[in-house]
């Protein structure tokens, strides 16, 4: 059992949703919020009190890019993979920073310090590419500043 597991405060999480319609999804945000990733203890236990498959539970929580099954670093890059960005040449400039770093999309750096996750637009496609460090947008990013936003979370 995962050692950060509290069954008590994931049952509570359920009882606060599960009346709710489609109470999955508030559940594994709140979930998330709580231990910062969704462990698999938590998800045989949202499956066995939502009466739903471990499958289905998972299937949800692979599916979407925002839910974690292990835990981010301090810090979380998000760079947009969105066509607009794309188009400006954000692929290129992700997979020289990912390759800079020794990281492939989703993975921390060895001391924790940061995690680099893909996300499939933030809504400013007129000033692409674009990124989020811990919840800050940064836009018109090229290769360097996209570089030197990661150190400074470094």
């Amino acid at each position: 059992m995962d050692s950060n597991f509290k069954t008590e405060l994931v049952e509570a999480i359920i009882l606060a949703h599960q009346n709710l319609e489609g109470p999955l999804l508030p559940i594994l945000h709140s979930i998330q919020e709580e231990f910062g990733l969704i462990s698999e203890d938590a998800m045989r236990l949202v499956a066995s009190k939502l009466n739903i498959t471990r499958a289905e539970v998972y299937g949800v929580v692979s599916f979407y890019h925002d839910y974690r099954q292990k835990p981010a670093g301090r810090h979380v890059l998000k760079l947009c993979r969105a066509e607009a960005c794309q188009s400006m040449g954000s692929e290129e400039n992700a997979a020289r920073l990912l390759a800079r770093l020794g990281l492939d999309w989703g993975e921390t750096t060895p001391d924790g310090r940061l995690t680099v996750e893909p996300i499939y637009c933030l809504g400013l496609c007129a000033c692409a590419p674009s990124a989020m460090l811990d919840g800050e947008i940064h836009a018109r990013l090229d290769a360097a500043g996209l570089e030197a936003l990661a150190l400074e979370a470094l």
